[in-house]
């Protein structure tokens, strides 16, 4: 990856020239602006991925779902990074990083919106539309930005670059899951899940006109939020819009597509690098998601009322994710003495640790060792991607797209953790619950391998 100096013209043109800045300087001057609205982009995501957690409980407790009926919000929702990762590579290839942006954001903005008539419908499946519209534009943003970012400096800091803009991810993370919390969940009618199937149960017109109000109410309750985002997005995508920013590659007028996918599949750091995102993704929302299930179980056996457990599991998912965002911030820093993929293998080493106390240990201590695990997590997305398109070159834009893809991860994992959850059995002396702490666990030793394997392909 080249470091050229760079000027910015009125029709986005990238003017090289030799430049006398340190070959391991961070974000070179000439980028800093663009560098800076483009970071601002992370929480933007962030704050979707982790307002949306929360509802699968929400959703599942409004519309009386079982726990995986209520995990197609994951489904759903990350099943557009998996549609719509390649054909936002190659209208990116096609035209820009800055194209992909604000394509991106509108769809993001156009999903949030679509928020509006699906509460009004009262039904799951066009919140599920409204989740996948959303996150073909999430695929879109983060299929053009997390490269953006790696391209702009030099190839040496490229990794370092990409985690410190992914640190402000997590503060996104942090404002959704306590958005989630304090202005969806707990504003929720009261009416307890037996309660709300009583209502069902009695079937007279009188009973169903007051559950209709109870769900009216509290898909409006999940809507407004969303109605918010909405709005910030559309102007973030106005800023982006109208402001010029660099072009760090030059426009395809050919896309030799077999040629590069071809180049892809033999790169075997690469290849390697997918499979370990999907297993990290797919570790993330399952650590996420299920806290809550996992604490609200721990307490009621603990003497607690099922509201004050599930309240209190809700706060520890807004710590869990406070500690990932100081991680972040940490680990980054390290890795100006460390080796991204030996730090990457210690923090799945930690991950395994934690796992493994999740599932053994009982009590307060099993649920502290859940929250832990954020602390491991902290630094995988962002190294995973960068080290996997190391070397890459121009490849990187469809490269991107299979690193955005593997964000799928968190659709079908989820999904077999609930369907274990649901299960509610005991397995050898384990709850279901504690059980299905193993997926995530097998999901860390998967990172550590790659970890290990790809030191050998990160510059010095």
């Amino acid at each position: 990856m080249n470091d050229p100096a760079v000027t910015i013209n009125n029709d986005e043109k990238l003017v090289e020239s030799h430049t006398t800045s340190n070959a391991d300087e961070l974000v070179p001057k000439a980028y800093l602006i663009p560098f800076i609205l483009i970071t601002l982009c992370f929480p933007l995501w962030g704050f979707a991925n982790d307002i949306t957690n929360p509802l699968v409980n929400a959703f599942s407790k409004v519309l009386q779902m079982s726990v995986a009926e209520g995990t197609w919000v994951q489904v759903a929702f990350y099943g557009g990074y998996g549609a719509m990762a390649i054909p936002a590579a190659l209208f990116i290839k096609k035209f820009s990083y800055k194209a992909g942006l604000i394509v991106g954001l509108g769809f993001y903005a156009l999903g949030a919106f679509l928020f509006i008539p699906a509460a009004g419908a009262q039904a799951f499946a066009p919140f599920l539309f409204a989740f996948f519209v959303m996150t073909c534009g999430l695929s879109f943003l983060e299929t053009s930005a997390n490269p953006y970012i790696l391209s702009m400096g030099p190839a040496s800091t490229a990794t370092q670059r990409l985690n410190l803009a992914q640190a402000f991810n997590p503060v996104g993370s942090l404002l959704g899951m306590f958005v989630a919390t304090q202005f969806i969940i707990q504003k929720l009618n009261p009416t307890t899940d037996a309660e709300r199937r009583a209502l069902v149960a009695d079937g007279s017109d009188g009973a169903l006109e007051q559950l209709s109000a109870i769900t009216a109410n509290d898909l409006e309750v999940i809507r407004n939020p969303y109605l918010a985002i909405g709005i910030v997005v559309f102007i973030m995508l106005l800023v982006i819009a109208f402001k010029k920013m660099p072009r760090t590659e030059e426009k395809s007028e050919s896309l030799d597509i077999r040629g590069t996918f071809k180049r892809l599949l033999a790169n075997q750091n690469y290849r390697e690098g997918v499979i370990a995102q999907v297993f990290y993704v797919g570790a993330q929302i399952m650590c996420w998601t299920f806290i809550i299930h996992y604490g609200t179980e721990v307490f009621v056996k603990m003497g607690m009322a099922e509201q004050a457990a599930e309240a209190k599991s809700q706060m520890l998912n807004i710590y869990a994710m406070i500690i990932f965002c100081l991680s972040r911030f940490v680990c980054t820093a390290l890795l100006k003495f460390i080796n991204p993929g030996k730090l990457l293998m210690v923090l799945a080493a930690g991950g395994i640790f934690f796992s493994a106390g999740t599932i053994f240990l009982e009590g307060v201590i099993g649920v502290y060792s859940l929250v832990g695990i954020s602390a491991c997590m902290s630094l995988m997305f962002p190294t995973i991607y960068g080290i996997a398109l190391t070397g890459t070159g121009e490849d990187a834009k469809l490269g991107a797209a299979g690193l955005i893809m593997a964000i799928v991860g968190g659709t079908f994992l989820p999904m077999a953790q609930a369907s274990i959850i649901d299960m509610k059995v005991v397995f050898d002396g384990f709850s279901a619950t504690k059980a299905s702490f193993i997926l995530p666990l097998i999901c860390f030793v998967v990172i550590a391998i790659y970890g290990k394997r790809s030191q050998r392909h990160i510059p010095k």
